[in-house]
């Protein structure tokens, strides 16, 4: 198989090293220094002699004199504690195959001391009976050392001429698909959803630890896979999810009757799950599976074996069609939800926006870049993949496709609107420039390819591009009504004013305050100049025209201007901020007719006459 099923937690464990008390006790009589095998010491140590003589029963103290072997032992109080819980009155009431297994799960094959020992799955010598499988053993070391959430090491390293013995205060018993959910706190949220599917009819928990309809396989979903379904479905918490979708989630994943490892899975398999549906396995981009909504989870972790069962972690939580169907999605859970999404919802993880479009309480409107969407932009960005992309930026680009309110599509006219991104550190929104005489497009650079998919708390319309934050030049680009102002910046006599004009933000010479007259603005320059066109301006005059039109260094929205002389790129003019009108070195009035269209490397203000310099 693929790498992907080597058992390992990456992503759902954090892995930490530990160490233990190693200080001698009076229930060792051996002397430190002496050389014994594992075997030996258990016959040479009283407190061990319950373990001594299961060893002997099952016919295991050869096995544990020979070999390389880490044994986790119980001792004698432990033996009698397990002995009555299990209604058993004494060791030789177990069966034989029984008590040979149980001491088996303490035994890993090899030497692992304390300071090899990590959080994570290991395997010990205990089999599964139908498959012949290795069992699970979850070591968990975030205070000290337990063993699949029932034994604690309470003595390591005691060293042995085959191995390493690490003392235990609880007999390890053969793990159940519920034992080792419980061990895992990675699948709290999961245990937590058993129980509350749970009632006098059907009883996960005692299912799943039993042996009617064993062995089970479980696709498990982690706590941040829970996490991301309660956002997509708009609910606070696993209180407000119906109990009978819940169980029918739950149901979703498992297969009853089959052991299903992940050396049996195959792509295109179609396993039949105790919901009664199926779901389809896919090896074609790792190990993954792919619910009824179409968006695969990731296999994370497999092969957790257990007496009755395997587990293999995933990602997300598997729906069913029965679920898909009837969803009410938040925005978040129409990207969790639709396989042409998944990077959107990929980068509202990783920006921590799926909690804020998961809202109920709140109301946007989403324009949702698709997956190929996201590939162009990346590649155009020279990104290997989406979490290259820094997280800052990411943020900002993914909230300028975000609008509060809702505008359905009938809503939208060619007009400017605010993003819920903002320029630098300040709380000024960017602008967004929604053009709508040919279908819906965004500055210019972004179609709406599928409208008004309302979700709980809002509504999103599918786009073909992604919308990279603006620059004053997008605008001016974007908006025919400057169609005029673009030429002229573009004409082949003049500077790289679009260059200089997309400088990002920090950089000098930005951000920009830019006065863009309108088309008509230089048609009644021209009639002002009696020029029947641009190409009669001569270029230095038009060059110094232009730059008389920007503030470098400054971001001055419509609040911030203050009435006085200002220096431009090309000369000084006069504002008056309380008419919104500024005033060139000839004395011609220009007045302010649309302000603060903020970019991300300034602010455009729209003006209804051309300023010119010193004629």
């Amino acid at each position: 198989m693929k790498n992907v099923f080597k058992i390992s937690l990456i992503a759902l464990l954090t892995v930490t090293l530990f160490s233990c008390n190693n200080d001698d006790d009076n229930s060792n009589p051996i002397d430190p220094g002496t050389e014994v095998s594992i075997a030996e010491f258990v016959a040479n140590n009283d407190d061990y002699s319950s373990l001594e003589a299961a060893l002997e029963v099952a016919g295991l103290t050869e096995t544990l004199s020979a070999g390389e072997f880490t044994v986790f032992a119980p001792n004698n109080a432990a033996f009698e504690a397990f002995l009555n819980a299990q209604g058993f009155a004494a060791l030789g009431d177990v069966p034989v195959d029984v008590l040979t297994n149980i001491l088996l799960n303490h035994v890993v094959t090899g030497t692992n001391e304390s300071s090899d020992l990590i959080t994570g799955y290991v395997s010990s010598l205990a089999t599964e009976a139908t498959s012949g499988a290795n069992l699970s053993l979850f070591i968990n070391t975030a205070s000290g050392v337990n063993v699949n959430g029932v034994s604690n090491v309470t003595t390591a390293d005691i060293a042995a001429t085959n191995g390493v013995i690490h003392a235990v205060d609880a007999v390890i018993g053969v793990a159940n698909i519920t034992t080792q959910a419980l061990a895992n706190p990675d699948f709290s949220i999961l245990v937590d959803a058993l129980i509350a599917a749970s009632d006098t009819d059907l009883d996960y928990v005692a299912l799943l630890s039993g042996s009617t309809s064993a062995p089970f396989t479980v696709f498990a979903p982690t706590n941040e896979a829970f996490v991301d379904l309660l956002n997509a479905l708009g609910f606070g918490s696993l209180d407000d999810v119906p109990q009978s979708a819940l169980r029918t989630i739950l149901n979703y994943h498992v297969i009853a009757s089959a052991n299903v490892r992940s050396g049996d899975l195959e792509d295109g398999q179609t396993p039949t799950t105790f919901e009664g549906s199926t779901f389809e396995i896919s090896l074609d981009a790792g190990a993954q599976v792919i619910d009824a909504t179409g968006v695969p989870s990731n296999i994370i972790a497999v092969d957790v074996q257990t007496g009755n069962g395997v587990i293999h972690a995933v990602d997300k939580v598997l729906l069913p069609m029965a679920i898909a169907d009837g969803a009410a999605p938040t925005l978040t859970g129409l990207a969790y939800t639709n396989p042409a999404l998944t990077s959107l919802f990929a980068a509202l993880k990783i920006t921590g926006l799926d909690a804020v479009l998961a809202d109920s309480s709140a109301d946007f409107t989403v324009f949702a870049p698709t997956n190929d969407s996201f590939a162009a932009f990346l590649d155009a960005a020279g990104f290997n993949s989406i979490d290259e992309v820094p997280v800052e930026v990411l943020t900002q680009v993914v909230l300028n496709h975000a609008i509060s309110g809702s505008l359905f599509a009938a809503d939208l006219t060619t007009s400017y609107g605010n993003t819920l991104a903002t320029f630098a550190d300040t709380d000024a929104n960017l602008s967004i420039y929604i053009n709508t005489d040919s279908g819906v497009t965004l500055n210019g650079q972004s179609s709406v390819i599928i409208p008004d998919v309302t979700a709980t708390n809002g509504v999103a319309h599918v786009v073909d591009a992604v919308i990279g934050l603006p620059t004053v030049v997008t605008f001016a680009t974007a908006d025919a009504t400057f169609g005029t102002l673009v030429t002229a910046l573009t004409r082949d006599d003049q500077p790289d004013f679009v260059s200089v004009l997309s400088t990002g933000n920090g950089t000098d010479p930005a951000p920009f305050t830019v006065f863009a007259p309108t088309n008509d603005a230089f048609g009644d320059l021209l009639t002002e100049l009696g020029a029947s066109s641009l190409d009669d301006i001569d270029g230095a005059t038009l060059t110094a025209t232009l730059n008389t039109h920007v503030i470098a260094g400054a971001n001055v929205r419509a609040e911030d201007l203050v009435s006085g002389t200002v220096g431009t790129l090309g000369a000084d003019i006069e504002i008056d901020a309380t008419n919104a009108t500024i005033t060139d070195l000839n004395g011609r009035v220009v007045n302010i007719i649309v302000t603060n269209v903020q970019a991300a490397n300034g602010v455009v203000h729209a003006i209804d006459r051309v300023i010119l310099p010193e004629l």
